[in-house]
């Protein structure tokens, strides 16, 4: 592109990544977040394959490394807190070698100061509407003036303020996959330090983890959306919903929801999907999970939005203006999307057991892992699809012919 000014919608992962390409090749970077300031916390998040290799080349491979969890292993436990099997650190969290874990706000964080010198951030504002025009995209916002851009990109996740204004309603994208999930902290009563715990009964699977006796625990919990959809800004709702499907189950949960009312932060949602003909209109162009979320099921939304972010950039860098950017964008990422989220619907089938028969046939099998004779093959059959997905894009080798 000859016409360099970009705004991007969205201060979490896929903003700040593609903020750092586009920099990087010369544009002039605007990032616009709803949220008053940089948002602290979240939730670990795996880095796989190629993403590893994105935030390598990004020069910040190092910094992940030095906050990765260091997660030693965990446990299996039974309602009643009985050891069903004890994992490795790659066991437990299904990785490779040279994967990486690492906590969602320190990603952010690393991201946004790799970036914040070069790149203009504004928190507290969204866009209201975009007018195409030949030759710019003029963007309308709640509070500040309207502005001139060369193009906008919509990396305000699953929810996209972005994708709703310039594509219409999240109801004609998302495809909900019937589970939902809540994250949150609490009291970490066990005393876990950088150990994970797993328990599974039937309807709802509970994860606990923790990075040390003296630090808070995270918990993570997953059951079957209920028929009615608490809004997700309304806490007192999100709480009743879990109290009333996790209410009267045993481990750790009884201590886990008389905690939840003090918890700091709640994040709740429904296990969705996004799927587009097209992620660009116009100027707009979609990223990361408002173009193509495989939900939080899959382990791989954060490395799409890092390598979506390097395909985007590195697209718009090399062809002469941005309807040529954006074909190129949206055909390498096609096969890389489209393996991502059919792992996502596929661990989403198997996330929580749906009859007391599952339940029991899981405990039986987390029971027998470790003696069973062909367990590397097991693990291989589990592992192999993931390492697939994380692996289905090759990265550009070489600098675009525009920066020669």
């Amino acid at each position: 592109m000859t016409n360099r000014t970009a705004l991007i919608s969205g201060a979490s992962i896929a903003g700040p990544a593609l903020a750092y390409w586009l920099n990087h090749f010369g544009f002039d970077v605007t990032v616009v977040e709803a949220a008053p300031a940089p948002r602290p916390g979240g939730y670990k998040v795996d880095l796989r394959g190629v993403a590893v290799e994105a935030v390598d080349r990004m020069g910040i491979g190092e910094a992940v490394r030095a906050r990765d969890t260091a997660i030693r292993g965990g446990q299996w436990v039974t309602t009643k807190g009985k050891t069903l099997a004890t994992l490795g650190p790659d066991l437990i969290g299904f990785r490779d070698p040279g994967d990486l874990e690492i906590m969602r706000g320190d990603l952010s964080d690393l991201l946004r100061e790799a970036t914040e010198r070069t790149v203009e951030y504004r928190y507290g504002d969204v866009i209201t509407a975009i007018e195409d025009t030949p030759d710019a995209a003029i963007v309308h916002f709640r509070h500040a003036a309207s502005q001139r851009f060369d193009i906008v990109v919509g990396a305000d996740g699953l929810h996209s303020g972005t994708r709703a204004v310039a594509f219409g309603p999240e109801d004609r994208y998302s495809r909900p996959i019937g589970m939902s999930v809540a994250v949150f902290n609490a009291p970490n009563r066990l005393g876990l330090d950088h150990w994970d715990m797993a328990c599974s009964a039937t309807g709802h699977t509970t994860n606990l983890y923790a990075f040390g006796p003296d630090q808070p625990a995270y918990a993570q919990l997953f059951f079957p959306t209920p028929a009615e959809v608490p809004d997700r800004h309304d806490r007192a709702a999100q709480e009743r919903v879990l109290r009333e499907a996790f209410g009267g189950h045993g481990w750790e949960l009884p201590h886990l929801l008389a905690a939840l009312p003090e918890a700091p932060e709640l994040y709740f949602d429904h296990l969705a999907q996004i799927h587009m003909d097209t992620w660009t209109s116009g100027r707009t162009v979609l990223l990361g999970d408002a173009a193509y979320c495989p939900s939080p099921a899959s382990g791989q939304g954060t490395g799409m939005a890092l390598v979506g972010a390097h395909v985007l950039a590195h697209a718009l860098a090399a062809e002469p203006d941005h309807r040529a950017g954006f074909a190129v964008y949206e055909r390498r990422m096609r096969h890389f999307v489209d393996i991502n989220q059919k792992l996502g619907r596929d661990v989403a089938a198997k996330l929580v057991p749906n009859t007391r028969f599952a339940a029991m046939a899981q405990r039986v099998m987390m029971r027998m892992l470790p003696y069973m004779p062909g367990k590397n093959a097991v693990l291989e059959g589990v592992m192999k699809p993931i390492r697939e997905a994380a692996n289905a894009i090759a990265l550009d080798e070489t600098a675009p012919m525009s920066l020669r």
